[in-house]
């Protein structure tokens, strides 16, 4: 079990060190946080999706770095059902497994006899001191022909022993997540290493694995995005209620103020919050009663998605200006969350780039 005490207690470390506490880590381990979406035949916990969610929402409101660290991490065991059975058992059933990668294209893969010679430079693999395994994409290249932009792209498997980590994770939130470079030259990677994301090879009987990705992916960082929001209303309703006297004393009308201000916020992303697993869940559902998500419903769960990530970011920013210089400060735990609020509702997932309708 993780408490709020024990993970509070490392925040202000980890944010100095820019690593996951050891002990949060071996928590996470013993909870197989990083295993939800693994077999249970391999060690998994395999939890249905709006369950995980909660998980999600849960590590971010501890301690946004643990929450984006464990969605992360658990997001790979996804790719379980693409390798094959005996190549999945081996990389995912020992206890410590934990996936850091990459979807982006930016490696290239030479075809030779039993397998490929792989280049290619990754960014924002989070987790990479820990992680067991690495999963990249690359496109292929045949003979003596270069990988354009037509080529195929198949997925990779790299060993730690096989990876450089650069070191160049500089965003001022979730400073702990570790999501650094990796960079691999010309290792050999092995066909059964190697795996196509259109093709699933096993555990066909796990709904997960039949839910589509995006809203997959799009869920999983609203869920995040909810628990640090959870977070910050909670430290805003302590500062009040810790700086109430003062206030009072000052401006007598401040207090009631900032409090109503809360009030109203915790009432929004309340909602924001229902809404969304009201979603999540039907979609679920439907899936794992052996249908289908059309394109529509997939659409409308990403922007349900987008929209409690909007709530979640409003939420705080509407708190943010009345809550003094203390939020202001780098080493606050506000300013800790805030920061990681923001650095999450920036993934691209969960940004919009049409015009909202209504």
């Amino acid at each position: 079990m993780i408490t709020e005490e024990m993970a509070r207690a490392c925040s202000a470390e980890m944010e100095r060190t820019r690593r996951l506490d050891p002990g949060l880590l071996e928590a996470v381990h013993e909870l197989g946080w990083f295993k939800l979406f693994v077999p249970e035949e391999l060690g998994g916990r395999m939890l249905a999706l709006p369950e995980a969610l909660e998980v999600f929402e849960e590590a971010a409101r501890l301690d946004g770095n643990l929450g984006w660290l464990v969605t992360i991490g658990s997001g790979g065991g996804m790719f379980a059902a693409y390798m094959e059975p005996e190549v999945a058992r081996e990389l995912f059933s020992p206890r410590a497994a934990v996936v850091a990668g990459s979807g982006a294209p930016s490696g290239v893969a030479r075809k030779i006899e039993g397998g490929y010679t792989v280049t290619g430079s990754w960014k924002y693999c989070s987790g990479s001191s820990y992680a067991t395994l690495f999963t990249a994409n690359c496109r292929i290249a045949y003979g003596e022909a270069e990988a354009d932009e037509e080529a195929p792209i198949r997925s990779f498997v790299f060993l730690p022993e096989q990876v450089e980590i650069v070191p160049d994770w500089n965003a001022f939130g979730l400073r702990a997540t570790e999501s650094h470079t990796m960079r691999v030259d010309r290792i050999f990677v092995p066909e059964e290493r190697t795996f196509d994301l259109g093709e699933q090879k096993g555990f066909r009987d796990y709904a997960i694995y039949r839910y589509p990705f995006l809203p997959f992916a799009e869920t999983s960082f609203a869920a995040m995005a909810l628990g640090l929001a959870r977070h910050f209303l909670d430290e805003a309703s302590g500062l009040a209620e810790a700086n109430k006297a003062g206030w009072e004393a000052a401006q007598a009308h401040r207090y009631p103020f900032v409090r109503q201000r809360i009030d109203r916020m915790e009432t929004e992303w309340a909602q924001a919050r229902d809404t969304f697993y009201r979603a999540v869940r039907e979609s679920w559902d439907q899936v794992e009663h052996g249908g289908t998500l059309t394109e529509e419903a997939q659409r409308l769960v990403g922007q349900i998605s987008k929209q409690a990530a909007r709530t979640a970011v409003g939420c705080a920013g509407e708190l943010f200006p009345y809550l003094g210089m203390h939020a202001v400060m780098e080493d606050t735990t506000i300013n800790r969350i805030w920061r990681d609020l923001h650095t999450v509702a920036h993934h691209v997932l969960l940004v919009s780039f049409e015009e909202e309708k209504g």
